[in-house]
Order: C-alpha cells, then structure tokens, then sequence
C-alpha cells in the first residue's frame, strides 16, 4: 500500500512507515500533519489515479523535528573581470513520518 503526494512543489512516493524531509510545514514539531493534495493510491493491486487529485484520499503524518538541510555553493563569475562572487544556501525542511493512508 502507498500512495504519491504533492507538497512544496515536489512529489513523494509514501508508505505507512517512511520518514520523509519535505520543505518547511508551518506546523509546530510532535504536531500531526494531514497532506490532501494526494495524486495516486495504491491499495492491495487496486490503483487509484487522481485528476489531478484522488477524492477523499488523505496522508496523516506526524511531524518529527524542523531541520536545515546542507549547504549548497553558487558560484559566479564573469571571465577577465575580476567579478566572481560566492552565495550559499540552506534550504529549510521539516522531517515528518507517514502514519496513514486514507482513501
């Protein structure tokens, strides 16, 4: 049993069980969590596809803690002018663990 949800832009391929690290949830960390936007179900064989969500199919998780992810370098320059500059980023991300199902 799974199913594929959208958060953040992006999308997960879950199961009762799995940790997962999606982009910041505004939810407070011990918190359940409840993803709607559920695009696909799959229960025993029996395949449920979304257009573009599936009806009453819901993922209820638990939020686990808030973290920043690792750093990743831009780096740019402009070749035989003395330009070049160094940026870092840190995404923001949350951890959550997949309680449920609904479907």
């Amino acid at each position: 049993m799974y199913a594929v949800l959208e958060t953040g832009g992006k999308q997960y391929r879950v199961a009762t069980g799995d940790k997962l690290e999606v982009e910041r949830l505004a939810v407070e960390a011990g918190k359940p969590v409840t993803f709607d936007r559920v695009l696909l179900v799959n229960l025993d064989g029996k395949v449920s596809v979304g257009a573009p969500t599936v009806a009453n199919a819901q993922v209820v998780a638990d939020v686990l803690e808030h973290k920043r992810g690792e750093k990743k370098i831009a780096f740019k320059m402009r070749r035989r002018k003395g330009y070049h500059r160094t940026v870092g980023h840190r995404q923001e991300l949350t951890v959550v663990q997949i309680k449920e199902i609904k479907a």
